[in-house]
């Protein structure tokens, strides 16, 4: 009797870890909009800075451009987080009449007095915000030119602050219609995409941009239960810095889903 000798077994070559993967190359840093969940990004930066991972470019909208924003700049992740987490209302409070509660001028004083430069082309790395342009009631991705009012607009949440005008035109939010922070971003990139899952009041349900969005070589970073903070539950933004910290060192150490470019 004949027997069929067995095909050599191919080798697998295993999955790798997040950490792993970003170690492979250079990659970029998606982060997405999401009221004051500028907490948990900052939680998640300061993890990456501690093992040695600087993304090689940076998108974001609203909270997400804040710390993405001022990283890129230059700032540490640890000065990010310090400044973050001794915040108090009264540093940003400037009620004044108008489209808005705030007027903007005490936000816009502390972000320039935290960025280390003041152009988009003296960034360490490059980056791109998406503010809304008013005017044309759609994302605008500023990318060249100062960073404070850029930075700022991407923050103005409308009826909480007055749009802030930059180059001759009114500028809100950048979630508003970028939620993801990723209208900046150039396709091909190898991308860490943080995700903040929260769900603003004034978003539906069932809003499309409440789900991570599908993008070809992208690893996405969802952080459950964090804890809602805003202008009057800041003393929450201490945990939600923690919880994103130990929630991102956790996902560093397990296998990476990675999604497929042909999606």
């Amino acid at each position: 009797m004949s027997s069929a000798s067995a095909a050599p077994h191919a080798s697998v070559r295993p999955t790798p870890t997040l950490r792993e993967w970003l170690h492979e190359g250079p990659f970029s840093m998606g982060l997405s909009s999401g009221f004051f969940g500028f907490f948990a990004h900052a939680g998640v930066m300061t993890v990456l800075e501690d093992e040695g991972l600087s993304p090689a470019r940076v998108s974001g909208s609203s909270a997400g451009a804040l710390v993405g924003g001022i990283w890129a700049a230059g700032a540490s992740a640890v000065t990010i987080r310090d400044e973050l987490l001794r915040l108090k209302r009264e540093d940003f409070w400037d009620m004044r009449p108008g489209p808005g509660l705030l007027a903007g001028k005490l936000f816009r004083a502390r972000l320039e007095a935290l960025l280390p430069v003041r152009t988009f082309d003296r960034c360490r790395v490059p980056l791109a915000v998406s503010v809304y342009d008013v005017f044309s009631r759609k994302t605008r991705v500023l990318a060249e030119g100062p960073l404070a009012p850029a930075i700022q607009a991407s923050c103005t949440v409308p009826g909480l602050f007055h749009p802030v005008w930059h180059e001759g035109r009114p500028l809100l939010d950048g979630g508003i219609l970028d939620r993801h922070g990723l209208a900046g971003m150039p396709p091909g990139e190898r991308l860490l995409y943080h995700h903040l899952a929260s769900r603003s009041p004034w978003r539906k349900v069932n809003s499309p941009s409440l789900k991570v969005p599908e993008r070809g070589g992208m690893a996405a970073l969802v952080i459950e239960s964090l804890p809602r903070v805003g202008p009057f539950r800041l003393p929450e933004g201490a945990r939600a810095f923690d919880i994103a910290a130990r929630a991102t060192r956790d996902a560093l150490a397990r296998p990476v889903v990675v999604q497929d470019r042909t999606s």
